[in-house]
């Protein structure tokens, strides 16, 4: 080689440039293997020449030398943290406590809160002379042989300029991913999130292990705009992009209240598609005399603010584990929890499943556990903080016997049953089932009423209800229960007997026969008669009806007392007919739908209609899933639905369907 400095400068300056296009502009002129093959040729030359090698180098962002300790770097203005709103009513207060200081028709910056570490970034004539950390806002930790190592923060910036920009420190979902799956093949703890990652790779002493672990950069703020004539927030950050900084490209200026609830609903719904964690949407008033106006408090902008994004998991205190009964005899261990908020939901109590279930997570009184939402709709225990157990708690013991009636439990696979039917708790159950709303559909039995009138003696049994009336004088005498109360309870019951056969079926509690099971028994056979009549065989030959369900059906009409209070609810005139239409609407037979968010119609009713036209209604979103039927407020459903491409319906559409056929 002719001139090995000056290929040494030229290769230097052509990688530069290729990371520019690659990370700011996301444009790159060059194929992957040619921007490898010229960063190969520029390694071997500065190992040849060490002595011609640049400050500014690119290779040196994939090694470094081992820093024995880190310095402490002084912020010259105040690295300040944001304050947090996180509901809609939050942000109006906050756009109407700008709009008092005289600031009308307000225009904000919405931006990513990318889930990372803070960085503040000091370049002298262009080149990056030190990066530090937060710290405590005034003092930060000096990081500087660590950032050198992420190709997204630029060693020499676009213009001879001195600048201090700041940003966040990530690590992209992918990135995790790959490291842990690394650790877990080396039987090694793996990383719990990306952001504690980032933040433990970029405190290395040694900034090999940091440039090992692919860190990343996003730049969002300018301290001093206007010593560089920039008016606005935004112009801020395209001055930095054009330096060479990486922009975060989902940063929008919107207007007022209306353009930041846009950007949060559009926003939460690619989260998940997102390659990095996001923890929120960041707020920023976009005039920068305006922010110098509102000026700060010591800890917050008051120009500024994040809004959180409402946890999908949260931890609480297990208080207690009682022991309940259901209809079936079956005794399920309950969670007493600390009140805690999940997903807009008040969560204080959650079923535990079974002894398995509390065994398996070590689950104890005492405990700090993780609650979520299962599916976004049913309160679970995810786990325990197991760290968080100061003391040894006493190990869960399941019941040995019935927590209401005494009698010695008997274990059949994972869960235990009351023998004794009759069991006052087995009855209660069942007769608040079969007024539930998705069975009978009894308005004005509420739990507390039926265990009223179960202690009164006025019903034992489900047709115990349909003989209420010549109670009526005695319910009067009772306090809360009025003449026109209990009319109008009457008038319900009588009317429930008008119903369609899957609500009668559903409501006798026959068990694994859920709503569905018994819309889809209803639709094939149109009679209770014709069903008390099929055989295992018939029956396991439905789709959907497995030999479980087959079984369970076949056993409860061929029990004696069974076939008798069948009897009684026809003597009673209660309808034993499908009144439904069996239609096979071919836009939605045999098609899997999954409800998600609230919609104006009764989901259950919308559920009925769905199967009625053929069509299969399922909690979760998977590859077989055909449609996903989005209301308002949508869960993680949507966004799932987004990532596997399944066709969207909204409430309209989905009625439009139904109405069609």
């Amino acid at each position: 080689m002719n001139n090995p400095e000056k290929r040494i400068q030229e290769l230097t300056d052509i990688i530069t440039r290729l990371n520019y296009e690659y990370y700011t502009l996301d444009n790159p002129s060059v194929s992957d293997n040619e921007y490898d093959r010229l960063m190969q040729e520029l390694i071997k030359l500065e190992d040849m020449y060490p002595n011609f090698a640049k400050d500014n180098s690119p290779t040196k962002k994939v090694g470094g030398k081992v820093n024995e300790s880190f310095k402490k770097i002084t912020h010259e203005i105040p690295l300040l943290s944001l304050s947090n709103v996180f509901t809609e009513s939050d942000i109006i207060t906050f756009d109407s406590r700008i709009r008092k200081e005289n600031i009308n028709n307000p225009k904000y910056v919405c931006e990513l809160k990318i889930d990372g570490l803070s960085v503040s970034l000091r370049y002298k004539h262009g080149e990056l002379f030190y990066a530090a950390t937060r710290g405590n806002g005034i003092i930060g930790e000096d990081i500087t042989d660590n950032v050198k190592t992420i190709k997204t923060i630029p060693l020499k910036l676009n213009q001879d300029i001195d600048i201090e920009v700041r940003g966040e420190i990530y690590i992209s979902k992918r990135t995790l991913s790959r490291i842990n799956e690394e650790r877990r093949r080396d039987g090694l703890e793996p990383f719990k999130n990306a952001r504690n990652l980032a933040a433990g790779s970029i405190r290395q002493l040694d900034s090999k292990i940091a440039a090992e672990r692919h860190l990343d950069a996003f730049i969002y703020h300018l301290p001093n705009p206007m010593d560089y004539g920039i008016k606005t927030h935004f112009e801020a950050l395209e001055f930095m992009k054009k330096l060479g900084f990486v922009i975060n490209s989902n940063n929008k200026l919107v207007e007022g209240i209306d353009g930041i609830l846009e950007y949060i609903q559009e926003k939460t719904k690619i989260r998940e598609t997102l390659p990095y964690d996001i923890d929120g949407v960041v707020i920023k008033l976009n005039n920068i005399l305006d922010q110098m106006k509102l000026g700060s408090t010591v800890k917050y902008p008051k120009w500024a603010t994040a809004y959180k994004f409402p946890p999908e998991e949260v931890v609480t205190k297990l208080k207690d584990i009682i022991f309940t009964v259901g209809r079936t005899g079956q005794v399920t261990p309950n969670a007493i929890l600390e009140p805690v908020d999940v997903m807009g939901s008040t969560i204080s109590k959650t079923t535990l499943h079974n002894e398995d279930y509390v065994k398996e997570k070590d689950i104890r009184v005492g405990d700090y556990v993780v609650i979520i939402k299962a599916g976004d709709v049913i309160p679970r225990v995810e786990s325990v903080k197991k760290e968080r157990r100061i003391k040894e708690l006493p190990e869960f013991k399941m019941c040995e016997n019935c927590p209401i009636c005494n009698t010695p439990l008997i274990k059949k696979d994972s869960n235990y049953y009351c023998p004794n039917l009759k069991c006052d708790a087995r009855h209660i159950e069942g007769l608040i089932h079969f007024s539930s709303r998705e069975a009978m559909g009894i308005l004005g039995l509420g739990e507390r009423i039926v265990e009223d009138l179960y202690n009164l003696g006025f019903v034992k049994k489900i047709t115990d209800f349909y003989h209420l009336e010549k109670y009526k004088k005695e319910l009067m005498m009772l306090e809360g229960y009025g003449e026109k109360s209990i009319d109008n309870l009457l008038n319900e019951i009588e009317k429930s007997k008008e119903n369609s056969l899957e609500r009668l079926l559903f409501s006798l509690g026959i068990r694994h026969v859920g709503l569905k099971t018994a819309t889809i028994l209803a639709r094939k056979y149109l009679t209770l008669d014709n069903i008390m009549e099929a055989s295992i065989d018939e029956l396991s030959d439905i789709p959907d009806i497995g030999c479980e369900i087959s079984k369970s059906v076949y056993d409860y009409f061929n029990e004696e007392k069974n076939r008798e209070l069948i009897e009684e609810l026809r003597n009673l005139g209660v309808n034993f007919n499908y009144l439904g239409k069996s239609i096979d609407n071919p836009l939605i037979k045999d098609k899997n739908f999954v409800i998600t968010g609230t919609l104006s119609i009764k989901r259950d009713e919308l559920k009925d209609k769905i199967i009625t036209n053929g069509g299969k209604v399922i909690e979760s979103v998977s590859k077989k899933t055909d449609f996903v039927v989005l209301g308002e407020n949508p869960g993680s459903k949507y966004d799932k639905a987004l990532k596997l491409n399944i066709k969207i319906l909204n409430e309209q559409e989905i009625l439009d369907l139904l109405k069609d056929s």
